[in-house]
């Protein structure tokens, strides 16, 4: 009976993938891409104007820590009293900031 109810389970989890992936592309329409470009690259008049990092590039995605990648999504950041990024906390489950950083890990060329 456990081997059964764990194999329901992980085919249950495998079959959210394709959802949790949707969600995050939705996401990052609809909160990133104005800033960081459809790409990744960060070549928006916003994201230029913001100093957006190029996520299509393999070494802004090596040097890129997950750890604060989500606290920058999840608390925004600041430059002083300028603001770069908004926050996305109030917004974006905690799930929905992670898998919106796996989403833009796949912007590597």
């Amino acid at each position: 009976m456990k081997k059964l109810t764990l194999t329901a389970l992980v085919l249950g989890l495998g079959a959210m993938l394709p959802l949790m992936a949707a969600d995050a592309a939705a996401n990052y329409k609809a909160h990133c891409a104005k800033c960081h470009g459809a790409d990744g690259a960060g070549k928006t008049k916003m994201g230029q104007k913001a100093g957006c990092k190029d996520y299509t590039n393999a070494d802004v995605q090596a040097k890129l820590n997950d750890d604060h990648a989500f606290k920058s999504l999840k608390q925004g950041m600041k430059e002083g009293d300028k603001e770069l990024m908004a926050a996305f906390g109030e917004k974006l489950s905690d799930d929905e900031i992670k898998a919106l950083i796996a989403y833009m890990r796949t912007f590597k060329k």
